[in-house]
């Protein structure tokens, strides 16, 4: 099963103080995608340890985490014994991963902020 490394960079969000998007803020997750780019739930099943995510900012430390999947909801998780610090994905089983397209993730102030597919490549 092959992983890929997906970068997601924060979209243009108006009535934010993202209205103009910004480059340095956003994800690198690790995953196992379909041949058209969407999460393989069969192959994440097999391999749930090595689908992670980083949070990077320019104005604090990255975060290490993980993807997680509890029932149909899909989340990036960074404290297991932690549930307030889980960042939902909206219908990130339904997203295509590929350069281009927008992906909504709620922030751990529960703001739901676009973030732009920016890369796509094989993990190693």
């Amino acid at each position: 099963m092959a992983l890929s490394r997906i970068v997601m960079r924060l979209a243009r969000n108006p009535g934010t103080e993202f209205s103009g998007g910004d480059d340095h803020r956003g994800y690198a997750l690790t995953a196992p995608l379909t041949a058209d780019g969407h999460l393989d739930e069969g192959a994440y099943a097999k391999a749930k340890g090595d689908c992670v995510v980083r949070r990077f900012a320019p104005d604090e430390d990255a975060v290490d985490g993980r993807l997680a999947k509890r029932g149909q909801r899909w989340f990036f998780d960074y404290d297991d014994d932690d549930g307030a610090d889980d960042e939902p994905v909206h219908r990130l089983g339904e997203h295509r991963f590929a350069v281009g397209e927008y992906v909504t993730v709620t922030d751990e102030d529960g703001r739901p902020l676009t973030y732009k597919v920016t890369d796509v490549v094989a993990a190693n």
